[in-house]
C-alpha cells in the first residue's frame, strides 16, 4: 500500500497553466503504473493521463496535446502540467496507484477554471 498525497490545485482563468503534483510516501520505482484521474460533479471519475515506470504516457483524447504527465522516481512524485486550461477541465483531479491487485488513491485537489 502507498499514501498518495495531491497538491497544486486552484483557481486558474481559461487558457492558463497549473501543474499538480502527487508525492508518495515510499518509492514509486516499483509501481508499473501511476495515473491522474478526475471527477467532475455528476460524472463518473474518468482517466486523464497515466505513465509506465519506463516513461511511456497515455492521454485523453480531451487532454491530449495539452496536458503532460511526468515522473520522477528519485522523489517518488508524479506530475500533470496542464496547460492551455479550459472550463470543462474543472474537477476534481485524484494520483492514483497501480499495485497491481488494487489501486491506491490519494485525496484529490481541486482544479476550477473560469471562462
Amino acid at each position: 500500500q502507498v499514501q498518495l498525497v495531491e497538491s497544486g490545485g486552484g483557481l486558474v482563468q481559461a487558457g492558463g497553466s497549473l501543474r499538480l503534483s502527487c508525492a508518495a510516501s515510499k518509492s514509486i520505482f516499483s509501481i508499473s503504473t501511476m495515473g491522474w484521474y478526475r471527477q467532475a460533479p455528476g460524472k463518473q471519475r474518468e482517466l486523464v493521463a497515466a505513465i509506465t515506470r519506463g516513461g511511456s504516457g497515455n492521454y485523453a483524447d480531451s487532454v491530449k496535446g495539452r496536458f503532460t504527465i511526468s515522473r520522477d522516481n528519485a522523489k517518488s512524485t508524479v506530475y500533470l502540467q496542464m496547460n492551455s486550461l479550459k472550463p470543462e477541465d474543472t474537477a476534481v483531479y485524484y494520483c492514483a496507484a497501480d499495485m497491481g491487485y488494487a489501486y491506491d488513491w490519494g485525496q484529490g485537489t481541486q482544479v476550477t477554471v473560469s471562462s
